[in-house]
């Protein structure tokens, strides 16, 4: 493996550290992926390059956004068109948030509001933000990459039926998440380990892990079954997993 494809590998492991962890870790996470690329020398050189002549106070003028329809008031997040306004932006927002100049719940409760509970709209949050810088980066890298066998999302874009697979598992692994964070059934302190097991999951299913996939369908059918909250998508999950694994 060249020293390119293990930085970018170890920027893509920090990043699934974030969006596995614990909400209360999460700012800590987000100093470990800056960390990760001031540690790396070619994605220093890429954050260098994207954000050269990089007018981040406009960009946030135009990705954060207040709407008013005369119906609904809230505030949204446009992601930028372009990989690298994409890893720009991203780059000045957790520094931003790593430097406390702004607030990193204050900023989940305006933008990703979901359904008023920190877990969901963390999880948004790194899907759509996490998910969308490492997937840039991913984009710049796409010919370094693949030439790895450890990169699930360019094996995926090479295979039709396992790419739709794996966004119907994205979409579903989502929809449960919502479910857990609005079952009143669940104790609070307890929707945090389903969400995480949840993130992993998805992972897990991306990197094609199998023995790690069984153990963690295995522990949320345990936590299913304990607190009685059977959603309406969860047999449907379970049967796309088991539908990738044979592609």
């Amino acid at each position: 493996m060249s020293e390119t494809k293990e930085q970018i590998l170890t920027f893509f492991d920090a990043c699934n550290e974030l969006k596995k962890c614990k909400f209360i870790m999460a700012t800590e996470r987000i100093r470990d992926i800056l960390k990760c690329i001031v540690n790396s020398p070619d994605l220093y050189n890429l954050i260098n390059t994207c954000t050269k002549d990089f007018n981040y106070p406009k960009a946030k003028a135009g990705c954060l956004l207040y709407i008013n329809d005369g119906v609904y008031r809230r505030n949204i997040l446009v992601m930028p068109q372009s990989a690298r306004e994409i890893i720009a932006f991203v780059f000045c927002l957790l520094v931003e948030f790593d430097n406390n100049t702004m607030d990193f719940n204050e900023f989940l409760r305006r933008y990703f509001p979901e359904d008023g509970s920190y877990f969901a709209s963390f999880h948004a949050f790194c899907n759509i933000v996490i998910n969308g810088m490492k997937d840039a980066v991913a984009e710049v890298y796409k010919e370094e990459l693949e030439k790895s066998t450890f990169n699930e999302v360019y094996e995926a874009e090479a295979n039709p039926e396992k790419s739709g697979l794996l966004s119907a598992i994205d979409i579903s692994v989502s929809a449960e998440m919502q479910y857990i964070t609005t079952n009143e059934k669940i104790p609070e302190e307890e929707k945090e380990g389903a969400l995480a097991i949840l993130s992993q999951l998805g992972a897990a299913v991306r990197k094609g892990d199998r023995q790690l996939i069984s153990a963690l369908v295995c522990g949320y059918n345990y936590f299913v079954l304990h607190y009685d909250c059977i959603s309406d998508g969860i047999a449907g999950l379970l049967r796309l997993i088991a539908e990738f694994e044979k592609v």
